[in-house]
């Protein structure tokens, strides 16, 4: 994955529980548990937007480019994909 969610980082940063940041944010426990868990496939900008606001933190403090290239995770998905097609 690209892009890791580190919200759980900063939550243990600010001593504040997931229940308590869905109940200030109006997002329910379940959306921030896949938020969370990096299982999100996207991320809604007035979402982000109340997190940084509730967390008063910046999106990069929360959301984090990796490249897969520098660890071959790219590399090998890339290569199991061309091995299926055949």
């Amino acid at each position: 994955m690209a892009i890791q969610v580190t919200l759980d980082r900063v939550l243990l940063e600010r001593r504040m529980s997931l229940t308590e940041l869905c109940d200030r944010v109006g997002v329910t426990l379940a959306n921030l548990s896949i938020l969370k868990t990096g299982k999100a496939k996207a991320v809604r900008f007035t979402t982000l937007e109340a997190l940084c606001r509730e967390l008063e933190c910046q999106p990069g403090d929360i959301l984090q480019f990796v490249d897969d290239e520098e660890d071959g995770t790219a590399a090998n998905d890339a290569k199991a994909s061309e091995n299926a097609a055949e």
